[in-house]
């Protein structure tokens, strides 16, 4: 795990939880990637697609078991809501293969563009003290830039503005539901 060798640091109570509330958004982002991956790739039609695809989620593996690590060494806890981020999650990565490898390779790009904004706002946000989340999303940062040129170089398509808007609203109604429960 990113930064298990650096000393915890010593969080007031706020801190901690605000600490702890941007990595439970980093961990139900982590489920809806696996959710979206896989309802992708049961829909593509590519068999390279399709292992990019299984590539990545396995990836997001790796986060989802480090944002929920650093949520406990936290004391915080994980969104009552992560089946319900899931299922839809799966249902949207499935439209998305369903409209063709070119458009969910869009799809995919484009998410992972986003969640490398969303990432950059948490190290902003982040307490300065809490260098073992920091460790954390610069790694996820790192992996999610990757994702999204892989998509890029296997030809992805450049979606809609409208699409892109209406992910970035949907983001935000999940991170902003997330902070809380």
């Amino acid at each position: 795990m990113p930064g298990e060798e650096l000393v915890e640091a010593s969080l007031g109570d706020a801190e901690r939880r605000h600490a702890a509330a941007l990595m439970r958004i980093d961990h139900v982002g982590e489920v809806c990637a696996q959710g979206l991956y896989q309802g992708q790739s049961l829909t593509c039609r590519n068999p390279a697609t399709r292992q990019a695809l299984e590539q990545a989620a396995w990836e997001e593996t790796e986060h989802l078991n480090w944002t929920e690590r650093r949520i406990a060494e936290l004391a915080g806890r994980k969104s009552l809501l992560n089946p319900l981020w899931y299922l839809s999650s799966l249902a949207i990565g499935a439209m998305a293969g369903r409209l063709g490898d070119a458009w969910s390779l869009g799809f995919l790009a484009e998410t992972e563009r986003q969640v490398e904004a969303h990432l950059q706002d948490h190290l902003a946000s982040l307490p300065e003290a809490d260098r073992r989340s920091r460790a954390v999303i610069e790694q996820m940062k790192l992996d999610e830039m990757r994702h999204a040129e892989t998509a890029s170089d296997m030809g992805a398509r450049d979606l809609p503005p409208l699409v892109r808007l209406a992910m970035k609203a949907a983001a935000r109604l999940m991170t902003s539901t997330a902070y809380h429960l």
